[in-house]
């Protein structure tokens, strides 16, 4: 090579270096994605002749990738594609690159459905972080071309850069959006207290229900609001009082009208809102909802105002403003209706709005204390078969509204497993209520549960709301479940069955829609043949059962487990420990870990501590003088409840693994997975087979 072509070949180098050096500190800004990505495209065309950038993130909800096509003037085109049976899908399965040097090949005929026509090649390369592919990245040009292993490089880094921004940006809308809901919830805790506030003062009905308007107006904009209420006496709907604009015609406070002539009825009867719209009021059979759209209101929502199994009449508003109220506006309506319904009612008017209060402050202390310690994905780490058969199970799972019981030793991660499956499941957007049933007293353990009512016993200065009311339409998570007394065992059962309960000290039955999921890590077959916990109890929790291995059983995460660790805690402290013995390393992998992950966690902050460079000191010393034997006898008591429970399965299949009736579909899992499963037990599936026809 001559001095000439060196010194080319070394400023082409140059340049591609500068180039990935000037993305990199591109996508290291906070600019929102898709200025990141023409960024990206604008400078990638300074060293290579790719005039196109095609960017596909897996969405979830539709299992589609969203695909981008970018240029340097921005995107040119967005859609979604499918993953069987595409070029970018197959990238985004396998998780390889796929270079296509000429689009035009008959054979790559729609493998690539959305592309430029003016595309001849393409290069796609999964954008991969440590946790998960979040789609794909392609390379696009007019020209034929053909990949050395440099660009082919330099394509692989540009990708892995991307990956990273994409899930910073993806983290950070889905905070924002959190945020958001988070907001609107502060927004109408604060006028659900306020409207609270006025239910107290006393005004007389109109007054009172003008002020309730004004407050609620604040976040749902309306024109009219009616406070329509049934006459025990005549049967009759009679307008309340209503705060209109001067000059309205028809409707006026005092005004009655038959039941049959309004929506209200329908309302009551049914037990629910209803939001109609213009055309659905013009339409209407009843005359109260053609007289609305007379009056000019183009949408206008009924939420009755119920008191136990009585309907006392209807909370009504309407707008001007045709489609005005969204869903969540109908919800609140609905919170607010309750509110007033419980007013009118003089009779438990002041019990009711004291329950109200101390349940928005219980959820708001909740949801503080929850944003603190909200779930993090990224702490279920580790890469093992025996961890993916978890995750798997979790996946399998979490989109039911199946109850599960998580089995595993005391530090394995049994919260972390029950949080991910409220994160996958419908129920996300709601609560995740965790109560830890060792950890408090026997006696509290009810009231802590179920709530109780002012006065149920002694010290019982005020009305408390259980954690199963706060988990309505969320998910509840019961830890040490084994714990809990014999005699509070039925009523729990009672939730399972049938989603009511009384508070302590009360006989009203309340109604919730709670998900559960519990944890132990302790035999409850074993306790129930000792009559320590109730068979129908077990049998209730135990419909999806998770076995959470020990640490020991999953050495090869240890490595990994560590650097994460090593890495919060370094940074945490401004420490700058970044090396790790061998040594070290092998010593931790080698014992035993009776305490789990939180154990080898709680040595890591205390490494940590005592590493004052960069190299991590850790005191293997304490771990063989703390530790005197081996604890075998738990691992081996939930290594033969796993057993057990597969070789049950599988003499109910008569040794069946594979096929949709087979073990393998019925303990939702893989059936490689299995395999390995039984291998590791030592259950042999034709032995089972033979037993069960003898």
């Amino acid at each position: 090579m001559s001095a000439t072509e060196e010194s080319q070949d070394l400023t082409s180098v140059a340049r591609r270096y500068r180039a990935l050096l000037d993305i990199a500190a591109s996508l290291a800004s906070r600019q929102e994605l898709p200025d990141l990505l023409q960024d990206v495209a604008a400078r990638l065309q300074q060293v290579e002749k790719f005039e196109f950038l095609q960017v596909a993130l897996y969405d979830l909800a539709s299992a589609m990738l969203r695909e981008r096509w970018v240029t340097s003037e921005g995107i040119s085109s967005e859609s979604d594609v499918p993953v069987q049976t595409t070029a970018t899908g197959q990238v985004f399965q396998t998780q390889k690159p796929l270079v296509i040097s000429d689009l035009q090949e008959p054979e790559r005929n729609g493998t690539v459905p959305n592309a430029p026509k003016s595309i001849r090649s393409l290069a796609v390369f999964p954008l991969l972080t440590p946790d998960e592919c979040l789609g794909t990245i392609g390379f696009g040009s007019t020209n034929v071309v053909v990949l050395d292993a440099t660009t082919h490089e330099l394509l692989a880094q540009i990708a892995g850069l991307v990956a990273l921004a994409a899930d910073r940006a993806l983290v950070q809308k889905r905070e924002e959006e959190y945020q958001n809901k988070l907001a609107v919830q502060r927004g109408h805790c604060h006028l659900l207290l306020e409207i609270n506030k006025l239910l107290f003062a006393e005004l007389d009905p109109q007054a009172l229900f003008a002020a309730i308007s004004r407050s609620l107006h604040s976040l749902l904009r309306h024109d009219f609001a009616f406070l329509i209420l049934r006459d025990a006496g005549t049967g009759r709907f009679r307008i309340h009082a209503m705060d209109a604009p001067p000059g309205t015609g028809f409707f006026k406070t005092g005004l009655t009208y038959a039941v049959e002539w309004s929506p209200s009825n329908e309302v009551l009867q049914n037990r629910t809102s209803m939001l109609l719209s213009a055309e659905e009021l013009a339409s209407h059979p009843t005359e109260i909802a053609r007289k609305l759209f007379d009056e000019g209101i183009r949408s206008a929502c009924w939420a009755p105002l119920l008191v136990g199994d009585r309907g006392l009449g209807t909370l009504c508003v309407g707008s001007l403003q045709t489609n005005m109220f969204s869903e969540d506006d109908v919800e609140l309506l609905t919170h607010v209706a309750g509110q007033v319904a419980i007013a009118l009612d003089n009779a438990f008017a002041f019990g009711q709005v004291s329950e109200l209060i101390d349940k928005l402050e219980q959820e708001k202390l909740y949801l503080e204390s929850e944003v603190g310690s909200s779930y993090r994905p990224e702490e279920i780490i580790g890469d093992s078969e025996a961890l993916s058969l978890v995750l798997e199970q979790v996946r399998t799972v979490a989109p039911t509204q199946a109850s599960v019981l998580i089995f595993g030793e005391t530090g394995t991660g049994k919260e972390l497993i029950a949080r991910a499956i409220h994160r996958l499941s419908s129920r996300s957007q709601k609560p995740f209520v965790k109560l830890n049933c060792s950890a408090i007293p026997t006696g509290l353990l009810e009231s802590e549960l179920f709530g109780h009512e002012k006065g149920a016993f002694t010290g019982a200065v005020q009305q408390k709301t259980g954690r199963l009311e706060l988990a309505h339409e969320g998910t509840l998570f019961l830890d040490e479940v084994g714990d809990i007394p014999l005699e509070l065992q039925p009523k729990l059962l009672r939730v399972l069955q049938e989603q009511e309960f009384e508070r302590l000290g009360s006989n009203r039955t309340l109604r919730v829609n709670v998900r559960l999921v519990a944890a132990t890590n302790r035999n409850l077959e074993t306790m129930v043949d000792s009559g320590e916990f109730r068979r129908d109890l077990f049998y209730r929790l135990n419909v999806f059962p998770i076995h959470v291995p020990a640490l020991r059983d999953r050495k090869e995460d240890i490595p990994r487990l560590v650097r994460h660790f090593v890495t919060r805690f370094a940074t945490r402290m401004n420490r700058r420990v970044g090396t790790i013995p061998p040594n070290t390393m092998n010593a931790l992998q080698d014992w035993f870990w009776p305490g789990n992950v939180r154990e080898l966690e709680n040595l890591i902050e205390r490494s940590v501590i005592l590493s004052p460079g960069r190299t991590l000191n850790v005191p293997l010393a304490e771990l063989k003088s703390s530790h005197t034997r081996h604890p075998l006898a738990a691992a081996a008591t939930l290594a033969e409840a796993e057993k057990a429970h597969i070789e049950r399965v599988l003499r109910e299949t008569k040794g069946v693994i594979g096929g949709p009736d087979g073990a393998a579909a019925r303990l939702g899992v893989k059936r490689t997975t299995l395999n390995y499963r039984i291998k590791k037990l030592g259950i042999d599936p034709r032995a089972l087979s033979q037993h069960d026809k003898q």
